[in-house]
């Protein structure tokens, strides 16, 4: 029997009952179907991408170029092609996608779905806001062509829409232009959660791309140290744009044990990480790849989470009062036994996405990657969504497996509605079964 498919996360465990393969567009037909979901490369960490009991459309066979402008940077591609091939195309031209997430495993299709964010988006928003156009196969048969001013709220749905107003088959996007694959990267050293956001507010005025990774097993004062990491492309061309990719430098063979990421070893890795840089300051030139996707040279590194699998959590608070909320989200954790070596804390810029769904609003956004442990996990977590709740927060879905349904449909509650109008009757996925099961909790 052929495996079905998983998230990132390897959580929750999911049976689809029908496994169907497109390598063509036009092989899409959902007059055939019920319960359908288009599957991409599966980075989604929790349930958006999988359909337990129903069918999984699996789109990357369909990953081809059908127009690019290499004078515009305009590229039109099947919703099936990643972003690592996309960029295999364009780079050597001098173009390189507007917003990229810290993977490059992932298909256009499901960058618009999950509309995507990256380390830039102060300066230039999200994934949506450079989908120029894009065609959407529904239950009607039709393909239907949506942009801001064809198919208007449809085209808003399907940004950030997960999947569920139809399949996507192709995505026109704009491009920028680079000189050179080279980054010139600074690294700072944050003692606290505080300086950490100060330095964050101060990089974003003068840097493209910013990001920090913080040491979330600190207490105290310590709380939120971490490192500030900020980058810029190479102004001038220096004959790099040809340069090679690079496959995985490592490739993780089995399952990790549980003793691997436990709280202790997370505890001494964190503390190794952050006392390598000795200086305050650091300056490095670096590759485009590493800068951007220093995972990608792990293979199957989710694997490092054990038999249980992980999970990560990604929220948004309103910058007023952002380090005081980040603080006690911060302590929840910890009191749960929550540990991560991989957190990391961003600052959304004002640009808003023509997405109803799109998670990214002004403010700052923490990300955490933890080892599955138990019910004091989830019972943390479930009080972390009531302080990021309580302030006007949300989390994101394409990172979410156990939201319940009254939080999200109240994180949402202004655009669900509207959302809901545009939901084709034949795509449904875990993720949205379990979010609009019942909505008569408490929150």
């Amino acid at each position: 029997m052929e495996q079905s498919p998983t998230s990132w996360g390897r959580y929750p465990q999911s049976h689809a009952a029908r496994i169907v393969d497109a390598s063509w567009a036009h092989e899409v037909d959902l007059t055939r179907h019920h319960s359908v979901i288009a599957y991409g490369l599966g980075r989604s960490y929790g349930d958006v991408c999988l359909n337990d009991g129903g069918t999984v459309l699996r789109m990357h066979r369909c990953d081809r170029i059908l127009s690019f402008d290499r004078q515009t940077g305009v590229i039109r591609a099947e919703a099936g092609l990643s972003i690592a091939d996309l960029l295999r195309i364009v780079v050597p031209h001098g173009w390189f996608v507007a917003v990229t997430p810290g993977t490059k495993f992932v298909t256009l299709g499901g960058a618009v779905a999950n509309d995507i964010h990256g380390k830039n988006h102060h300066r230039v928003g999200t994934f949506g806001r450079h989908v120029r156009s894009l065609a959407l196969r529904r239950s009607d048969g039709r393909e239907h062509l949506c942009s801001a001013t064809e198919n208007q709220e449809l085209f808003q749905a399907t940004i950030g829409g997960m999947g569920l107003t139809g399949v996507i088959t192709w995505v026109e996007i704009a491009l920028i232009p680079i000189a050179s694959r080279r980054i010139e990267q600074e690294s700072i050293k944050a003692r606290s959660l505080g300086e950490l956001i100060r330095l964050t507010d101060e990089s974003d005025v003068e840097w493209d791309y910013t990001v920090s990774w913080i040491d979330v097993m600190q207490r105290g004062a310590s709380l939120g140290r971490g490192l500030v990491l900020r980058g810029r492309f190479h102004e001038q061309a220096d004959g790099t744009l040809g340069g090679p990719w690079n496959g995985p430098l490592l490739r993780v063979p089995i399952q990790g044990p549980s003793w691997l990421l436990s709280p202790l070893t997370i505890k001494a890795f964190n503390a190794v990480w952050y006392n390598r840089q000795i200086s305050r300051l650091s300056r490095t030139n670096m590759d485009l790849e590493p800068f951007f996707y220093p995972l990608d040279g792990v293979e199957r590194w989710n694997l490092l989470y054990g038999q249980r699998g992980m999970m990560q959590y990604q929220c948004v608070v309103p910058s007023e009062g952002g380090e005081d909320t980040m603080r006690r989200v911060l302590s929840t954790m910890q009191g749960g036994g929550i540990s991560s070596f991989l957190a990391v804390l961003k600052k959304f810029g004002m640009l808003t996405s023509p997405g109803l769904m799109s998670f990214p609003r002004p403010g700052l956004t923490l990300t955490l990657d933890m080892p599955i442990t138990g019910r004091r996990m989830f019972d943390a977590l479930d009080h972390c969504d009531r302080i990021v709740h309580e302030v006007g927060g949300r989390v994101y879905p394409a990172k979410d497996a156990r939201v319940s349904a009254a939080m999200f449909r109240s994180m949402y509650a202004d655009v669900i509605e509207r959302f809901e109008a545009s939901i084709d009757p034949a795509m449904s996925s875990s993720f949205w079964r379990r979010v609009t099961s019942s909505t008569k909790e408490i929150i």
